[in-house]
C-alpha cells in the first residue's frame, strides 16, 4: 500500500503507478446480494442452473457488482491522511470487456493519471482502474475514476 501525508504529496502522485490488489474471489452469495440491493435479478447473476447452459457455461457477476467492488480494492492500494475530506467524483468511462464468472477471482491495477489543484484548497486525482481476473486474458473492467481530496 502507498501512503500519502496532505495535499502536497497527493499532487506528486501524477503518473505514479500504485500496483495491485490483492485477488477476490466472487461468490454467488455476493452476487445474490448485490441482486437483492439492486433488484437486478437476471437469470446470467442468480440462476445457476439455467445459466449452465447460458453464454458463459454459469452465472456471472452484474458488472455493477464488479465496478462497485473497485472501492475496497483501491482502498488497499492508497491510503490518503492529512486531508479533511475526499470524495469520489465520479467517472470519466467504465466499460465492461469480459465477464466475471461466479467463483473466478479479481484483482484491482490502479496508475494516477493526472492531479491538478481544484477549488482553492483541493487536489483532483483522474485514476485509471483496470479490473483483472485471474488466468483471463482480458480485463472485467477499465474505467477512469476521478476523486477529488480537500484539505
Amino acid at each position: 500500500m502507498i501512503t500519502v501525508d496532505g495535499l502536497p504529496e497527493v499532487i506528486a502522485l501524477a503518473g505514479r503507478d500504485l500496483g495491485r490488489s490483492d485477488w477476490l474471489e466472487i461468490t454467488q452469495d455476493r452476487v445474490n446480494r448485490f441482486a437483492d440491493a439492486t433488484g437486478d435479478h437476471q437469470w446470467i447473476h442468480v440462476d445457476p442452473e439455467r445459466a449452465k447452459d447460458g453464454p458463459f457455461g454459469g452465472t456471472i457477476a452484474h458488472g455493477y457488482l464488479t465496478l462497485s467492488l473497485v472501492i475496497p480494492l483501491f482502498s488497499s492500494l492508497l491510503e490518503i491522511r492529512g486531508v479533511a475530506m475526499g470524495v469520489n467524483y465520479g467517472l470519466e468511462r467504465v466499460r465492461f470487456p469480459s465477464p466475471v464468472r461466479v467463483g473466478s477471482k479479481i484483482r484491482l491495477a490502479a496508475s494516477v493519471a493526472e492531479t491538478k489543484p481544484v477549488g482553492g484548497n483541493g487536489v483532483q486525482l483522474l485514476v485509471d482502474l483496470t479490473v483483472e481476473v485471474d488466468g483471463g486474458t482480458k480485463p472485467a473492467c477499465v474505467a477512469r475514476a476521478v476523486y477529488r481530496y480537500y484539505a
